[in-house]
């Protein structure tokens, strides 16, 4: 009953009556500030953004003008070179397995699994990616030019155009020498664009070059930088190329992509970097496409690259100034040779053993990596003219090249002498080394496997002393006397460890 009064009496209800204006209060001033701020937002003036007009001088504005026309040329560029650019995805078949770290539990207590039968060679398939250029197309079949490591070894490969097409490939065939190969797709599509290739010979250091590829598998990227060197030899793996160099960005992965000019035309196919990341530093290597356009049809036809051959074993004397010198041959370039295969092309045009082959076709030969990529782009049968020295005479000698054989090549039972001699002189010797009873003779620095001078019992590092017991006089003089006709048998003196010991005999029979 006290409850009951005390919810109807007059303080009680006064005290509602009070809770429930101010509620109402509330209530009324959120609605109308709501309503208040929508109308006051809605009689603030509005503005348009407007572009501001930049007034600029007639030199800034020629020079905008220039800028927006080189970049209109390069849109041209990646509009008209990109269609015809292509991803590679590929799979190798890799008898090594890829390092990676053990999987957990199985590998790590007992080693990697091994699905194959006992006593077989554990195979493993090996995922890459690199970059491909459209370069003919026959029918149905499109053809596209690439690198030998890129799809050399591949057992599966997937081209993917610059659109998302994919089409399943196939290898023609690769080449290790140069570097490069050829995979073919097929397809009914007629919206395949074929590369423009240009002419390599007239690329010079300070031209635009433009790269394209897909880098990281970042397809249908373009970077773009100069030519910054031509004639670069070096590469890896015996790469026998002479080089584009730029600084337009090459990673992994543009391996096998074009690199253009400025008119959009290939003048090179990305190879390689030097880098010690892995990354681009700005020192990027590509095939010129002058050194590749004939292999193409080699590889369609024969299904791999048809090389001319010389018949000559060949040494880099250019940086041996004392074995220059003592031949005569001061500030003269070319590529020295040092063997000779028995009726071979060179022995048949009376080529030998110590001849400095200064040029040939009519040109100079500025190195030997430059004869060897020259004899091998001449056609089997073609003759060609061979300049050369011989003991400080010039001679002009007519050979007619044969196609490069790989078996006859590596018989080096047919290869004379088989070795190869530098002068005691030489910057690479220690000459506190040098024993007084070899002092004045020729040292050793290679011997062919199974050649005549291999089985007469020469090592590399023997100094030869003595030639059919006769002491030696000078290189120019050791070259003489073992091509001389007139000697049907040879032998050496020569010393190791501090030994003087002689050779077996050759018949030159």
């Amino acid at each position: 009953m006290a409850l009951d009064r005390k919810l109807y009496s007059k303080k009680f209800f006064v005290a509602n009556l009070i809770i429930l204006g101010v509620i109402i209060g509330f209530a009324f001033a959120f609605i109308g500030g709501r309503a208040f701020m929508g109308k006051s937002a809605s009689a603030l003036p509005v503005v348009e953004a407007e572009s501001p007009k930049v007034q600029v001088s007639p030199e800034i504005g020629a020079a905008l003008s220039q800028a927006e026309a080189l970049q209109t040329a390069f849109r041209y560029v990646s509009d008209k070179v990109l269609p015809s650019v292509v991803e590679l995805q590929v799979v190798d078949k890799a008898t090594e397995a890829p390092k990676a770290q053990p999987s957990i539990p199985w590998e790590f207590f007992f080693g990697p699994k091994n699905n194959q039968g006992e006593g077989e060679t554990p195979q493993y398939r090996q995922e890459g990616l690199g970059s491909g250029v459209i370069v003919r197309r026959t029918g149905k079949t499109v053809y596209v030019l690439t690198n030998n490591h890129v799809a050399g070894n591949a057992e599966e490969i997937t081209v993917i155009m610059s659109d998302g097409r994919e089409y399943p490939g196939s290898l023609v065939g690769g080449d290790e020498r140069k570097d490069i190969a050829l995979v073919k797709f097929e397809t009914s599509d007629e919206n395949i664009i074929i590369a423009s290739l240009g002419d390599s010979s007239k690329v010079r250091v300070g031209d635009w070059a433009i790269a394209l590829g897909s880098p990281f598998g970042l397809i249908s990227s373009v970077t773009a930088g100069i030519v910054s060197a031509i004639g670069r030899d070096g590469g890896p793996d015996g790469n026998i190329n002479d080089f584009i160099q730029t600084d337009a960005a090459i990673n992994k992965g543009n391996s096998g992509g074009a690199l253009v000019n400025i008119r959009g035309e290939v003048i090179g196919i990305n190879t390689w970097i030097a880098s010690t990341t892995g990354a681009s530093a700005g020192l990027g290597f590509a095939i010129p496409i002058n050194n590749i356009k004939t292999a193409i049809d080699d590889f369609i036809e024969y299904k791999a690259v048809r090389y001319g051959w010389l018949g000559v074993s060949l040494l880099d004397m250019s940086r041996d100034k004392a074995t220059m010198k003592e031949l005569g041959l001061d500030g003269h370039k070319g590529a020295f040779v040092s063997s000779v295969f028995k009726n071979g092309p060179a022995y048949k045009a009376g080529i030998v053993a110590g001849d400095y082959i200064t040029g040939i076709g009519g040109s100079e030969v500025k190195s030997q990596e430059d004869l060897v990529r020259r004899v091998g782009d001449i056609p089997a049968g073609n003759t060609t003219t061979i300049n050369l020295i011989r003991g400080g005479e010039r001679l002009n000698l007519t050979v007619k090249i044969d196609l490069r054989d790989t078996g006859v090549a590596s018989n080096n039972k047919d290869l004379f002498p088989g070795l190869s001699v530098i002068s005691l002189e030489s910057e690479s010797i220690d000459k506190a080394k040098v024993p007084e009873s070899a002092k004045g003779g020729l040292f050793v620095t290679d011997v062919a496997a199974r050649s005549p001078a291999s089985v007469m019992g020469l090592r590399a590092g023997d100094i030869i002393i003595k030639v059919n017991d006769e002491k030696l006089k000078d290189i120019v003089w050791f070259y003489r006397t073992i091509n001389d006709q007139k000697n049907r048998k040879l032998s050496f003196t020569v010393v190791r460890d501090e030994q003087i010991i002689e050779t077996l005999a050759y018949n030159k029979n």
